[in-house]
């Protein structure tokens, strides 16, 4: 049996009716690197990095538990887009100012990350998650980010 892993990449492939907007919004504001681009006689692609992917598998009742920690209520739908980056209150602030509709400012969760809720392009929920502690965390160590000038400290 080999070590190689069955699969060796997760593709999330979402059709955006505005392709202009969708791919200005997380290549250019989100800032996920264009790995390819394709074209057919009436349509295009854009391939975008996104870092290690993850496949989470959630039942109704924890879904519905994650919605009540970041929003307060039920919001999210059967799929929920989720990016772990380095600064949430700052990624929130820039994606809204590109126009994603901010459904819950960045809120410290039970498993210590901070994350905000957004309604994105291409109708996509995504939630922003910065872990708090650890690798690329705000811990002790953590260097400082550029949201810390313009928020008081949440943790």
């Amino acid at each position: 049996m080999s070590d190689e892993p069955a699969v060796r990449e997760l593709r999330l492939v979402v059709t955006a009716e505005d392709y202009e907007t969708a791919l200005h919004f997380y290549r250019d504001v989100l800032g996920l690197p264009e790995r390819a681009a394709f074209s057919s006689p009436d349509g295009r692609v854009t391939i975008l990095e996104a870092g290690r992917a993850t496949l989470e598998i959630t039942d109704p009742h924890h879904a519905a538990f994650i919605d009540e920690v970041e929003v307060g209520h039920r919001v999210a739908g059967q799929v929920r887009v989720a990016f772990q980056v380095g600064d949430s209150p700052a990624v929130t602030a820039r994606l809204a100012a590109a126009g994603a509709e901010v459904l819950a400012e960045p809120t410290r969760t039970p498993w210590n990350s901070l994350n905000s809720r957004l309604r994105a392009p291409a109708g996509l929920q995504l939630t922003l998650f910065e872990e708090l502690d650890g690798p690329g965390g705000h811990g002790p160590d953590a260097p400082e980010r550029e949201s810390d000038q313009r928020r008081p400290d949440r943790s």
